[in-house]
């Protein structure tokens, strides 16, 4: 398949734009935990929300990747952007949620906190590091550096599938304790 040449400047662009986004999104997730803001509404109905947003992540990627390995490249495409606007809209939903809601601790003892922390530590970790790296995977696939993007993309996509699914599965292990 022949694609258009790479856009080496918009390439650029955006890549310090990736970067900038990165920093000040690990900012805020810094930030969120010690400052709670009185917005006078009660955001405590975002959780479920979350999950929702996380699980149309999981299906938009799973297209995704069915798409590009039937080599339909605009059906990828439609993919990733609507993974991207999900991701987007969730990332919104949750720091407002996380500046303005006291933290829900985990309620349940035994084996099952063991595998909830594990989870929710390697989700949030994982969701943290990855970040700066689907932006420029995207940046990668957007501009046409094709290469660029297939070597990013596999291993960055699993490790984002694994972000979108252990967030519902957290969120789901943690529901009685709301």
């Amino acid at each position: 398949m022949r694609y258009p040449e790479s856009n080496d400047v918009l390439a650029s662009k955006l890549t310090k734009a990736s970067i900038i986004i990165s920093i000040a999104v690990l900012l805020l997730v810094g930030v969120m935990r010690r400052v709670k803001l009185d917005l006078g509404i009660d955001f405590s109905f975002l959780p479920p929300f979350h999950a929702i947003l996380n699980t149309l992540v999981t299906i938009c990627l799973l297209a995704a990747y069915y798409f590009i390995r039937k080599k339909e490249i605009d059906n990828h495409k439609k993919s990733i952007f609507g993974a991207l606007t999900f991701s987007a809209l969730f990332l919104l939903c949750y720091v407002l949620y996380h500046f303005t809601t006291e933290e829900t601790t985990f309620c349940k003892e035994g084996m099952i906190r063991s595998v909830y922390y594990f989870l929710l530590i390697t989700h949030i970790v994982l969701a943290g590091v990855s970040l700066p790296f689907i932006l420029l995977t995207f940046t990668r696939g957007f501009t046409y550096q094709v290469e660029k993007h297939k070597k990013m993309a596999r291993w960055v996509f699993p490790i984002w599938l694994y972000v979108a699914v252990t967030g519902p599965i957290c969120y789901l292990l943690l529901k009685p304790c709301y």
